[in-house]
């Protein structure tokens, strides 16, 4: 299909492109000006069109849920720092509610210089296809896509077919994704782009790749038989060629924001160094124990320095060339260096890996009690070449090795595969055989947590003739079907808060990351948790909205926001300030930092509305989390953090540290277990109080109409809602 070309207007191209594969009907929709003030952009939007999209009937297997990938109005402006986000939205096929996740990379800010705010592609095509935007002839196309089932194969055959047409690879983004979310409910989507300054064994120049990791959407992708999305682009030229209200204030608010950027992350995180693997230090450090190890059983070790980010940065990763994963930021955390790879069909291979970001080195390393730098990123490449999230594998293998430490599972079960801790290539062989289907286990843990679970109960009920469901929960790490992104939350009440409702995803942290602040002190009553619960999710959500980047804000401090008092100094206002300049500059309105992200309650709101179309009156119990992410959940592990433990129980008594260590370690485990989970539930509570959703967590009538998204919901979602309440 050709189309005209439009303009950018305050950060909008005001078009859709719709994509019926059932039929390769393609089609451009005006964006109404309406829906996109009130839903702003990104995931706001993705969630406004997935709504529209689906009934109560919908199910994320089927053709019409759809894929949406949308970016924001910020997004693609490299006069700002962080500009590269945009969202992924379908609904989940792990946890059946929607699932959304933000990708960096090119491709979002080139859909909008070809013309589109988003890509809505629906059905299921009869053939594996690419979907082709081409920025430069105005064509849409669904064609054949090239025999290849992994990503850099593909990758590799993408740039040789439009290299050979006369495009440059710097004019090439897509997103792509392979074998592995063919076979598992959590593909990931990779977000390739041409990083033209970065040193190769032949020269300069490779592929990059951010990920859309969580909640399976690149499985519903692989379903509809799309191997990848391509568009390509070129940037705007000219003065203010995003349609910006004011372009001076938009390059003066990302001057701004450089120079904090420049002189502060070389004295604080060393972002430009470590990227965020650089977390690991922190999260280790013994008086907070909140990096996990051996599936979350434990909070610290002292072989961390072997996977931490000062590890990183002066064995393994690449510094030469630019490391940002979009022009103009300057923060350059997006590290990545060159690993020969020890399994696998492509052993021996010396490829270029992107990351190990935090999460994905916590999960491969510390939880599987492995500590080795290499063997992290290796299984990033894998899961990255195979299409498969590094959180949720990790975290599945995690569940495996401590049901084999418990005697849950024996390698007769497993057709010989031992998945014990620090097993190595036992972790290679089964991400291998989990991203083929290859065996009976991994056939079943590429379907989640929630199955995988189930199995081997089966398998133990089998064996033994017991019944072990209720101890396999205490440590199975899921929340809604999600599993656990990598925090260890026994000493943050407002993490815990966070993974249990405030992320209507499931156990993921990007709504309400609270935990360092938590630990650094920020909010030391119970109402200053409650009140982060709703803060920090309509920042944190409000920028996935927006299509910016969290990480200038949330891990650079501003200096000048510790002079302000009577604020909140941990939510970096001086630095939101900034944010709000580049709103407004774009938008044309006259909005402080607070007032923009208020806006994000909308689709808080929304999201929380379609998940209760799938919940139901149960919906406040899936707003919950394993035993094991609340405190010890046995004796043995009291024990482990024994002083911390007892002065807390001793708080919680009132009585003195040394008549409370000569309790027995049973009673003190169940008084601190008791405590904990009451706190966990009160702090629920208030959150569904302030949010204004009823005891169920089922948001009130009034509370739609007072946002005004009542206006925006289809008859049966309003029906259904009042049914309910």
């Amino acid at each position: 299909m050709e189309y005209t070309q439009g303009t950018i207007t305050r950060g909008y191209t005001n078009r859709i492109l719709e994509i019926d594969l059932n039929d390769s009907a393609i089609a451009i929709t005006p964006l109404d000006p309406q829906v996109r003030d009130y839903f702003i952009g990104g995931r706001s939007l993705g969630l406004y069109l997935l709504h529209r999209s689906i009934t109560l009937e919908t199910k994320a297997t089927d053709p019409a849920n759809p894929l949406i990938l949308a970016n924001g109005p910020l997004g693609g402006i490299p006069q700002f720092p962080g500009t590269a986000k945009a969202m992924a939205v379908a609904l989940s096929p792990l946890t059946g509610v929607p699932g959304v996740s933000n990708f960096g990379g090119y491709f979002g800010a080139f859909l909008k210089y070809a013309g589109f705010d988003a890509i809505k592609v629906t059905g299921t095509a009869g053939r594996d296809s690419v979907i082709v935007i081409n920025g430069f002839t105005h064509e849409v196309t669904v064609e054949d896509a090239p025999a290849d089932d992994e990503s850099f194969d593909l990758e590799k055959h993408i740039a040789e077919r439009f290299t050979a047409a006369g495009y440059d690879k710097r004019n090439i983004a897509f997103m792509s994704t392979g074998t592995g979310a063919a076979h598992t409910s959590y593909g990931c989507i990779n977000s390739h782009y041409y990083d033209v300054t970065k040193p190769t064994p032949t020269g300069r120049g490779v592929f990059r790749t951010k990920q859309a990791g969580r909640t399976g959407i690149g499985s519903v992708m692989a379903a509809k038989r799309v191997s990848a999305i391509i568009v390509l682009a070129e940037y705007p030229h000219g003065e203010n060629p995003y349609g910006a209200a004011d372009w001076d204030k938009v390059k003066q608010a990302g001057a701004r924001l450089h120079k904090i950027v420049k002189e502060v992350d070389p004295q604080q995180l060393k972002m430009h160094r470590k990227g965020s693997v650089g977390l690991i230090t922190f999260m280790s450090k013994h008086e907070y124990q909140s990096l996990p190890v051996r599936n979350f059983q434990g909070g610290s070790d002292p072989r961390a320095v072997q996977i931490c980010g000062k590890h990183y940065a002066e064995h393994l990763f690449e510094h030469r060339g630019m490391d940002g994963c979009f022009p103009g930021c300057n923060l350059q955390c997006n590290k990545g260096g060159w690993v020969t790879l020890v399994s696998g069909t492509h052993q021996g291979q010396r490829v270029w890996v992107d990351g190990p970001e935090y999460e994905t080195a916590a999960g491969f390393g510390s939880n599987l009690d492995v500590w080795s730098a290499e063997f992290i990123m290796e299984a990033n490449w894998h899961c990255d070449n195979y299409g498969i999230d590094t959180i949720t594998t990790a975290t599945i293998m995690a569940f495996l090795m401590e049901c084999f430490q418990r005697g849950y599972l024996t390698s007769a079960e497993t057709e010989g595969l031992e998945l014990t801790w620090g097993n190595e290539a036992a972790s290679f062989e089964f991400i291998h055989q989990l991203a083929r289907g290859k065996t009976e286990l991994t056939r079943i843990a590429g379907k989640g947590m929630l199955e995988l679970e189930e199995w081997v109960a089966r398998k133990y009920q089998e064996r033994t003739g017991t019944d072990p469901r209720a101890d396999l929960a205490l440590f199975a790490m899921q929340t809604k079907g999600l599993p656990f992104s990598f925090y260890r939350t026994h000493r943050s009440l407002s993490m815990q808060g966070s993974y249990a409702a405030a992320s209507d995803i499931g156990a993921h942290h990007a709504a309400a990351w609270l935990i360092k602040a938590d630990l650094l002190g920020a909010f030391p009553s119970f109402q200053d948790k409650a009140k982060a619960l709703m803060a920090y999710p309509r920042v944190r959500l409000g920028n996935d909205n927006l299509g910016v980047c969290k990480l200038p804000w949330v891990d650079v401090f501003n200096p000048a926001s510790a002079e302000r008092v009577g604020t909140d100094i941990y939510i970096n206002p001086a630095s939101q300030e900034i944010y709000a300049d580049f709103y407004n500059g774009v938008l044309g309105t006259d909005l402080d930092w607070e007032e923009i992200f208020e806006q994000t309650d909308r689709d808080i709101n929304l999201q929380r509305v379609m998940n209760v179309m799938t919940y139901g009156a149960a919906t406040g119990d899936y707003d919950w989390i394993p035993d094991r992410a609340i405190g010890p959940t046995e004796d043995a592990l009291y024990e482990t953090e024994a002083d911390y433990n007892d002065g807390e129980v001793a708080s919680i008594l009132v009585k003195g540290i040394e008549e409370v260590q000569k309790m027995p370690t049973p009673e003190k485990r169940t008084i601190l277990m008791e405590h904990r989970k009451n706190e966990l539930r009160r702090l629920v509570d208030v959150y569904y109080d302030a949010r204004g959703w009823s005891e169920n967590g089922i948001p009130a009538v009034e509370t739609l109409q007072y946002l005004g998204l009542w206006d925006y919901l289809g008859s049966e979602t309003k029906e259904r809602l009042q049914q309910l309440l």
